[in-house]
């Protein structure tokens, strides 16, 4: 418990809350240029106050989803990291996915307090943060020339009428890009692997089947699986595109009840 006082000490609050700090000051500033923006473009100061309250309540729910990260990754890397990095440019299923693995790659069998080290703690900081940095270093060098291509006219030709023009940027936009499928790919990917690795674990002998570990996290799998799809359900149902915004926390809140109950019924 040594190096976990160490990762909750006023130092690294310090760092960690000095960054954070400095990023909300600059949201309020970018927050303050937008309004005043919207302003002198004739946008109706009513609509973009509701706007803004409407942005600020829908963020409360999908934020608990993010707190939930913050207390999962506390345990073993302490508050101050996880808070830093699930407050800036972090994500609740990248962060926890990463620390895992990093964790497996330096030897720990859990990522627990019991079992970290300075060096596995330093491995696993590291790849947390090389990992997700490559989207603001590619936008230095891409950035200008990405907004040029979103403030242009899309699909529209030489010969086109405006109608025809806005008709084939709307079928385009319709259309996945590659980078929506790859990384639907790629989380696809990791799903598997975790749940193969769940199914792994069941043996066969004497022709019954049982687990050589736990089955919880399977059941776990499954709950989270079936609440996740039934948000989505809701969702086509009703129409509610909103739906999304909760349908991660909904899912993690419902799978750590249901871990919680069959944790002791197990």
């Amino acid at each position: 418990m040594e190096l976990l006082g160490k990762l909750n000490s006023p130092v690294m609050y310090l760092i960690c809350g000095g960054i954070i700090l400095l990023v909300a000051i600059i949201c309020v500033i970018f927050g303050v240029r937008a309004y005043k923006a919207g302003k002198e473009m004739g946008i109706d100061t009513g609509k973009m106050k509701r706007v803004i309250t409407a942005s600020a309540t829908f963020s409360v729910l999908p934020g608990v989803g993010i707190l939930l990260g913050v207390i999962a990754l506390s345990g073993s890397l302490g508050t101050p990291w996880p808070w830093l990095r699930l407050s800036v440019i972090g994500a609740l299923h990248y962060e926890t996915q990463v620390a895992e693995a990093a964790g497996e790659a330096v030897g720990l069998k859990t990522l627990s307090a019991s079992e970290m080290t300075p060096e596995a703690f330093t491995t696993i900081a590291l790849l947390m943060c090389f990992c997700i940095i490559w989207g603001m270093v590619l936008m230095i060098f891409n950035g200008k020339s990405y907004i040029t291509r979103l403030m242009s006219p899309s699909a529209k030709k030489k010969g086109e009428s405006a109608k025809e023009g806005e008709q084939a940027a709307e079928n385009k936009a319709k259309k996945p890009s590659f980078a929506d499928t790859a990384m639907t790919a790629m989380f696809i990917g990791l799903v598997s692997a975790y749940i193969a690795s769940y199914i792994g674990s069941i043996v066969s002998k004497d022709g019954a089947f049982t687990f050589g570990g736990s089955p919880l996290s399977l059941a776990v799998a499954v709950v989270s699986a079936l609440a996740m799809g039934l948000f989505l359900f809701v969702k086509e149902k009703a129409k509610a595109d909103w739906i999304d915004s909760f349908s991660v926390a909904g899912s993690m809140l419902i799978a750590m009840a249901a871990a919680i109950f069959m944790g002791k019924v197990m």
